[in-house]
């Protein structure tokens, strides 16, 4: 089945403005701008926190881990967050990115630990200051984390051009595997 275009509605100065404004997200724009479509850069300087591991227990349901690293842009502006989320009895845990918007959507986000293959995970839904991407981890990826250095995360910008950062996996593992930081616990009353 095929879709319909999509009609916005926009005046051209109303694009034109649109046009200015998309390639600011994720710490790009300004010279960025004026570079090729196509290439590749890495993204303005991020400052990452320390893996930590929190968890949310409700009765009646399985706990929720979420282990859990956050980069910002300097004065503490929210860049990037990635979530490997583990629910007590599933085999399987998920993988959530959150990304700036002005992104360009359809490339997803693609992740490579130490070099090796690269993962695509797909955007879900976009909110009015964040994207989120989210797929289920393969357990070889959960592996290439746990034995890794470091996790290269590529984005797409508005202008086509690939964006990546860097972010440590020094203590991915011994998190996920330790006990959490915090558990929060929450009763519901009938």
């Amino acid at each position: 089945m095929f879709s319909r275009p999509i009609r916005l509605g926009l005046s051209l100065s109303s694009m034109a403005a649109l046009s200015i404004l998309l390639p600011t997200a994720f710490g790009y724009g300004g010279a960025y701008g004026q570079q090729k479509p196509g290439g590749q850069r890495a993204a303005r300087e991020i400052t990452y926190s320390d893996w930590r591991k929190v968890c949310f227990k409700t009765p009646g349901s399985a706990v929720v881990c979420r282990t859990t690293i956050s980069g910002s842009f300097d004065p503490g502006q929210s860049a990037v967050r990635i979530d490997l989320i583990d629910r007590e009895g599933d085999k399987a845990a998920r993988l959530q990115l959150f990304v700036p918007v002005g992104l360009y959507l359809q490339a997803g986000v693609k992740i490579t630990v130490d070099g090796g293959d690269p993962w695509k995970i797909p955007y879900l839904w976009c909110l009015t200051n964040t994207c989120v991407a989210a797929n289920l981890a393969e357990p070889k990826l959960i592996e290439q984390m746990q034995a890794g250095e470091k996790l290269v995360l590529e984005v797409v910008d508005s202008s086509v051009q690939a964006v990546t950062t860097a972010l440590p996996l020094k203590q991915f593992e011994a998190v996920r595997q330790g006990a959490p930081e915090r558990t929060f616990e929450q009763a519901i009353d009938e």
